[in-house]
C-alpha cells in the first residue's frame, strides 16, 4: 500500500472511530475500555434511574419485542479494518464471541440497559451472525476484534459494539422512557382539557330496570337549550331521536353508520342522540345524558363510557344506571373535583319469581318470553312452538335493527295471533316489549374473560336482573311481571342468583387513542400496528380505578390487513370498525374494502353490488338467512367507513336503499323461520327431529334431552369421563335426573328382554321334550 493511501485511510479511520466512539459512549455510559470501567458506569446509570423514578415502573413484556432485520450490505468505508490489520479467523471469532456470551458480568450489564435474558440471547444470536457472515465489518469493530484475537484487547471490549447492534434490532431500548410516558394512563381525566375547564354538575339517576330513571333524565334533556344523549345501542339512540322530535325538540341522530340532520341545510340541531362511541367531547352542551353507566366496566366497550363521563363538555351530566355503580362514580368524579348528586328510584311495577318451572311448551301462555343464550336454541324452540300450532316472534343480536323492531311490534300487537317471544339477552335493553313472564331456558352464557378467552359461565346477578326486569314493564299491558325457568332444576339456581346483591363496580375501561399509537409509531416506525398495541398495553400504567379494555378484536383486524399498504391513521380507523370476526364473509369483505382503499380506488355502488351478488333472493333455509344477516353487516361496514372516508365510500344513499330492501327480505325470512329450519339439515339445526328418529315423540321430546341444552352442569351422575353419558351431561345435552330415568328405563327394558328370552328358551325346551316323548311312544 502506498504512503499516500495509508495517510488517507488512517485519517478516514480516525474520523470514523471518533464519531462512533462518541455515539457509543453516550449510549452506554462510557463502557468500552474494561470491565472495571463498565461497573463504574453501571453504578452511575443505576443511581440516575433510582433518583429520577420515585416509583419503579413495571418491567415490559419482552416477548413482544420483535427484532428487526438489518441490512447485509457492506459498510460505506469498505474493508478498511482488514487493510489496517488482517483478515479475521472465523473459527477464532466464534470462540471469542461464545466466551463473551457466557460472561455473567456482560449479561448483568446488558440487563441494566434493558436487555433481559430473552433479549440478550436474541441480540447475541443476531450479533454473532452479523460478525461471522458480513462480507466486511465496520473498521472500529474489526480492529477491536483483531486486538482481542491477538491478545491486545479484553473480551469485554466487545460490549459497546454488541449494545450498538442490540439497539439497532431492538430500537425500543433507546426510547423506553419516552414509550413509558406515552403509555402512562394513570390520569385519564387530564386527556380532556375542555371538560376540566368547566365545573360540571353530575347527577346520578340510580334504580333497577323499569324504575323511570332514564325518563327523568330525558325530561331534563328535553327542557334544556342543548343536549346530547349517549346510549349503548342504535335502537336506544333512535328511540330518543324520535321521542325528542315528536316532542317538538329538534334532534339529530348520530350512530356509527348513520347521520340524520333535521335541518335541511345540514346544520346541527341543539340536541343530538348518539351511540356512546360517537359522542363529541369538544362540543359544548347544557345537558348530557349517559345511559347504562354500569357498562363502564365492560371488558370490550367500557372505554366509551369512561371517555363520555370524563370528557363531555356539559354543564349537567345526567348518569343513569344500577345503584351498584354509585360509589364508584363518586370516587371517579373525586379525581376531577366534581361532586355527585344521587337520585334513587324504585321499580314502578313489581315482578315475582314463581315457585314452579314451565317444564313443557304445553304450559306456555300469551305474553311469555323464552330467553336463550344460543341462536341454535332459538331456531329449535321456535320450531317446536309453531309445531304446536302457536305463533312466536324471534329476536336475537345479529338481526338488523329494523327486523328487531318488526318482531317486537308483532309481539306487542294485541290483535296479532303472535303472543309468544323467543329471544336472546338482546331484549335486555333497547326494546319496549309487552312481556308478562320471562322464562330462562338456560342460566349459562358464553362470556369473554379478561384474557380474551371464551368460556361458559352462569349469568351474573346484574345480567339476570336486566333480563328479568323486562317482565311487567310500566308501559305494557301487564302491570305485574313473573320470572321462572324452563327446567325444574334451574329454578333454585335462579332464585339464588336474584337473591344476591349486584357486585359493586370497581374499575372503568380505557383504550389507547389513535394519537397515542401514532406517537408510539414515531419511535418504532418498523413495528406492526398489532405489535405497537401489544407493546403499548405491556408498558401502560393504570391506577386502581381503571383497566385496559380487551383489544383482541382490534389486533385480529390489524393482523388481517397488515400486508396491505396503508398509512397508520387509516389502518387504525379500519381496525376500530365494529365487525363480527366470527363471520367469514364479513371478514373477507373487510379485507377487500381495505385492499380497494389502499389502491386509492373508490368503493362504488356497482363494486359493492358485484361483491355481495346483489340482488339477493329470499332465504330458502337457515344458512341463507345467516348469510343475509352477514351481508347486512357488510353494508353496515360500508356506511361506517363512509363517514370516516367520505371520498372513498361515495354511494351511501344507494347502499342505504338496498340495505332497507335487504332488511325486508330478512324480515320475511324470520317470519318463515320454521319453514327455513325444516329446509335445513336436520342433523345440524333440528335436535327435535333427531330425538324422534331415536324413538322419542310428543311430550317426551319436549321435556327430554333437548330442553337440557346449555344447562348448569351438576356432575356426571357417576359415569366415567370417557362415556357417552358423561359427555352428554358435561355438554349440557343431558341432565343427571334424566340420565337416572333413562338408566331405570333401560334396566326395565333389559329385564323385560331377558324375561322374554327366558320364556322363549323354556318354551323351546318344553317343545323339544314333548317331541322326544312322542318319539319314544312311537318306538
Amino acid at each position: 500500500m502506498s504512503v499516500n493511501r495509508c495517510v488517507h485511510v488512517l485519517s478516514r479511520l480516525q474520523r470514523h472511530i471518533k464519531a462512533q466512539t462518541t455515539r457509543i459512549t453516550a449510549s452506554t455510559s462510557s463502557c468500552h475500555v474494561g470491565f472495571r470501567q463498565h461497573q463504574q458506569a453501571t453504578s452511575v446509570v443505576c443511581c440516575r434511574e433510582v433518583s429520577s423514578n420515585s416509583s419503579t415502573p413495571k418491567p415490559p413484556d419482552t416477548s413482544l419485542f420483535v427484532p428487526l432485520s438489518l441490512s447485509t450490505e457492506a459498510p460505506a468505508e469498505g474493508s478498511v479494518g482488514a487493510e489496517l490489520t488482517q483478515t479475521l479467523d472465523k473459527n477464532e471469532l466464534l470462540k471469542i464471541l461464545n466466551r463473551f456470551y457466557k460472561r455473567k458480568e456482560m449479561q448483568k450489564l446488558a440487563a441494566d440497559q434493558g436487555l433481559d435474558a430473552r433479549l440478550f440471547h436474541q441480540a447475541f444470536i443476531s450479533f454473532r451472525k452479523h460478525v461471522l457472515e458480513m462480507p466486511s465489518l465496520s473498521a472500529d469493530l474489526h480492529i477491536i476484534l483483531s486486538d482481542i484475537c491477538f491478545g491486545a484487547g479484553h473480551i469485554d471490549d466487545i460490549y459497546p459494539y454488541f449494545m450498538r447492534h442490540a439497539k439497532q434490532i431492538f430500537p425500543m431500548l433507546d426510547c423506553m422512557d419516552d414509550l413509558r410516558k406515552i403509555s402512562d394512563l394513570r390520569v385519564p381525566a387530564n386527556w380532556y382539557p375542555e371538560a376540566r375547564a368547566i365545573q360540571r354538575k353530575v347527577i346520578f339517576h340510580a334504580g333497577p330496570t323499569n324504575s323511570g330513571k332514564t325518563y327523568h333524565a330525558i325530561q331534563r334533556y328535553l327542557a334544556a337549550k342543548s343536549g346530547v344523549y349517549c346510549g349503548p345501542l342504535k335502537l336506544l339512540a333512535h328511540e330518543i331521536f324520535e321521542k325528542s322530535n315528536n316532542a317538538g325538540v329538534p334532534c339529530d341522530l348520530v350512530t356509527g353508520e348513520e347521520r340524520t340532520f333535521m335541518d335541511m341545510d345540514g346544520r346541527a340541531a341543539g340536541h343530538v342522540a348518539c351511540t356512546i362511541e360517537m359522542c363529541s367531547v369538544t362540543t359544548p352542551y347544557e345537558v348530557a345524558v349517559i345511559d347504562e353507566i354500569q357498562m363502564i366496566r365492560d371488558p370490550s366497550r367500557g372505554w366509551a363510557w369512561t371517555r363520555a363521563l370524563l370528557g363531555l363538555c356539559a354543564d349537567e351530566i345526567h348518569v343513569c344506571g344500577e345503584p351498584a355503580a354509585v360509589d364508584f362514580i363518586r370516587e371517579l368524579m373525586y379525581t376531577t373535583g366534581e361532586e355527585v348528586e344521587v337520585h334513587t328510584y324504585q321499580r314502578l311495577t313489581p315482578f315475582s319469581i314463581l315457585n314452579h318451572a314451565v317444564e313443557s311448551l304445553d304450559n306456555l301462555r300469551p305474553g311469555d318470553c323464552i330467553v336463550c343464550f344460543s341462536k341454535n336454541d332459538i331456531y329449535s324452540i321456535s320450531r317446536q312452538i309453531e309445531a304446536k300450532g302457536l305463533e312466536c316472534a324471534v329476536i336475537y343480536g345479529s338481526l338488523p335493527p329494523g327486523t328487531k323492531l318488526s318482531q317486537a311490534k308483532k309481539f306487542n300487537d294485541p290483535d296479532d295471533p303472535c303472543n309468544i317471544l323467543v329471544a336472546t339477552d338482546a331484549i335486555g335493553m333497547g326494546l319496549n316489549l309487552s312481556i308478562k313472564r320471562i322464562i330462562f331456558n338456560s342460566l349459562v352464557k358464553p362470556n369473554v374473560n379478561e384474557k380474551g378467552e371464551k368460556q361458559m359461565e352462569t349469568i351474573s346477578t346484574s345480567q339476570a336482573l336486566q333480563i328479568a326486569g323486562r317482565a311487567g314493564r310500566f308501559s305494557s299491558k301487564f302491570k305485574e311481571g313473573e320470572v321462572t325457568t324452563m327446567h325444574r332444576d334451574d329454578l333454585p339456581v335462579l332464585k339464588e342468583i336474584l337473591s344476591h346483591a349486584v357486585d359493586p363496580i370497581e374499575t372503568a375501561g380505557l383504550h389507547p387513542t389513535a394519537e397515542q399509537i401514532e406517537m408510539f409509531a414515531y419511535h418504532l416506525p418498523d413495528a406492526t400496528l398489532s405489535n405497537l398495541i401489544d407493546i403499548f398495553v405491556s408498558l401502560s400504567q393504570v391506577d386502581g380505578l381503571y383497566f385496559v379494555c380487551n383489544i383482541d378484536d382490534f389486533k385480529f383486524l390489524a393482523d388481517m390487513i397488515q400486508h396491505i399498504p396503508l398509512n397508520l391513521r387509516s389502518r387504525y380507523v379500519f381496525c376500530t370498525a365494529p365487525i363480527n370476526k366470527k363471520q367469514s364473509f364479513v371478514c373477507t369483505s373487510f379485507l377487500k374494502f381495505a385492499r380497494q382503499f389502499s389502491r386509492d380506488e373508490p368503493l362504488t355502488f356497482s363494486w359493492v353490488c358485484r361483491h355481495i351478488s346483489w340482488p339477493l333472493a329470499a332465504p330458502k333455509n337457515i344458512k341463507d338467512l345467516v348469510h343475509l344477516e352477514a351481508v347486512h353487516d357488510v353494508l353496515d361496514l360500508y356506511l361506517w367507513l363512509s363517514y370516516r372516508f367520505m371520498d372513498m365510500f361515495p354511494d351511501t344513499a344507494s347502499i342505504r336503499e338496498i340495505q332497507q330492501e335487504l332488511d325486508d327480505i330478512i324480515q320475511q325470512g324470520v317470519r318463515n323461520i320454521t319453514r327455513l329450519i325444516r329446509a335445513t339439515d336436520p342433523n345440524l339445526t333440528d335436535p327435535l327431529q333427531t330425538e324422534i328418529m331415536h324413538g322419542q315423540t310428543g311430550s317426551e321430546a319436549t321435556s327430554g334431552a333437548f330442553w337440557t341444552r346449555g344447562r348448569v352442569q351438576r356432575g356426571s351422575g357417576g359415569t366415567s369421563e370417557s362415556s357417552l353419558a358423561s359427555r352428554l351431561v358435561r355438554d349440557g345435552l343431558l341432565t343427571p335426573d334424566l340420565l337416572k330415568q333413562l338408566q331405570r328405563e333401560w334396566s326395565k327394558e333389559h329385564r323385560r328382554q331377558d324375561d322374554n328370552q327366558l320364556s322363549t328358551l323354556s318354551a323351546d325346551h318344553h317343545e323339544k321334550n314333548s317331541k322326544g316323548k312322542r318319539k319314544k311312544k312311537k318306538k
